[in-house]
């Protein structure tokens, strides 16, 4: 039987850059793009581990795979990225926004919000909000001219646009620290929604489509109480894997959206629906 729209999912031959390659969703996304098809720039603070991740992606799917360091906060950085992305591939189809910073001091993190630090806040907005608009910015520009379009996907995050919860963090923790919502983290994810929705009507006229990504928790090293009092707030009953999040990646990534922009994604277990 012929196909009618299994290809709308099909990515072969596009070329992809994910930021935050390596992270705990990144390695996921990488891969997931490059199984459909797409030559994928895995770019990363950490070059020769981005390096290594890519040839591993390229000998497992047969697609050609980019290491690059970048620093999605310099704007040198990010333009090295693009220079090295189109010498290597010649366009740009697909832009995943994936990076994102944690903080290297988990403690000034975590701090309670009449505490925290206005050193702590900028470092990183510098990464989670000036570094998307940077990259963006960079490959927006390469997009208008290569005269075709793309799909551009931000990152974002549930806590971006709920509230949270304070009673899940009654003695949850995260690597031994007790945790919480930092105030950075939500003012950061609602920009990136804040973000794709201007550029989506900016850059709409060039068939550039621009949507966000917005997982609930995914479980990544939280303690047993934590993901127990988070799974209980959400309908499904569970945290999120990154195995959860890949199939919407590639709707917005592929031509199945091709008629998607400006939207927020939701994969959170039905947590936004209570």
């Amino acid at each position: 039987m012929d196909s009618i729209f299994r290809d709308l999912f099909d990515l072969t031959g596009r070329v992809a850059i994910v930021t935050g390659g390596l992270g705990i969703l990144g390695q996921h996304f990488c891969r997931a793009l490059a199984e459909f098809g797409a030559h994928v720039v895995v770019a990363d603070l950490d070059g020769d581990a981005a390096g290594r991740y890519a040839s591993k992606l390229a000998r497992q799917t047969g697609v050609t795979c980019l290491g690059q360091e970048c620093d999605v906060s310099s704007e040198d950085s990010v333009e090295a990225l693009v220079a090295s992305t189109v010498e290597r591939f010649g366009d740009i189809d697909i832009l995943h926004n994936n990076a994102a910073s944690k903080s290297d001091d988990l403690e000034a993190f975590f701090a309670p919000v009449e505490e925290y630090s206005l050193a702590e806040w900028r470092k990183i907005m510098a990464v989670n909000l000036d570094g998307l608009f940077l990259v963006s910015r960079c490959v927006g520009r390469h997009m208008i001219e290569q005269g075709r379009g793309g799909s551009i996907i931000h990152t974002g995050s549930i806590y971006g646009e709920l509230g949270s919860d304070p009673r899940i963090y009654a003695g949850s923790e995260y690597m031994g620290i007790s945790i919480n919502t930092p105030p950075v983290y939500a003012a950061s994810k609602a920009g990136v929604t804040g973000l794709a929705r201007h550029l989506a009507t900016t850059w709409a006229e060039h068939g550039i489509r621009v949507n966000a990504l917005i997982p609930g928790g995914v479980q990544s090293g939280q303690n047993a109480e934590f993901v127990a009092l988070y799974s209980q707030r959400v309908p499904l009953g569970r945290m999120g894997s990154p195995d959860d999040l890949v199939g919407a990646l590639l709707y917005l990534a592929s031509d199945a959206s091709r008629y998607v922009t400006g939207q927020c994604l939701y994969v959170d277990g039905g947590l936004s629906a209570w």
